[in-house]
């Protein structure tokens, strides 16, 4: 599976998503997007094919960033934004995540629980 992490991301969080089951784990700082619109970031995760990890709310947002046209977005709340916090969220997640086909779908990851929007479901 190939992710994508965001720039509000720590860059050592890519190698704890790759240590989980040799997943390709890149980043937008190291693909030199940082600091560009979040629409920029979201049109390289589907041109890449790659489910974009964020803390972003932005992201969230359905019908800016429909879930559809993606790999797949999580995004990751945890308690407070940071490292550990973050960390001990997104390890908590993974062996979900990495089981499931996240196409198309709005993963929402919060301590104790992961909400899903799949568009289409709406049908």
């Amino acid at each position: 599976m190939k992710f994508k992490l965001d720039e509000n991301l720590d860059w050592r969080l890519a190698a704890v998503v790759a240590e989980g089951g040799g997943h390709d784990a890149d980043t937008v700082k190291a693909e030199g997007l940082s600091g560009k619109q979040d629409e920029a970031i979201y049109r390289a995760g589907i041109a890449e094919g790659r489910v974009l990890i964020t803390l972003d709310l932005d992201f969230a947002n359905l019908f800016r960033f429909p879930p559809a046209q993606t790999a797949g977005v999580v995004v990751l709340r945890p308690p407070r934004p940071v490292l550990a916090l973050i960390e001990a969220t997104l390890r908590a997640a993974l062996p979900t995540l990495t089981q499931r086909d996240l196409r198309g779908c709005l993963w929402i990851v919060e301590p104790g629980g992961i909400r899903t929007y799949d568009p289409g479901e709406d049908l």
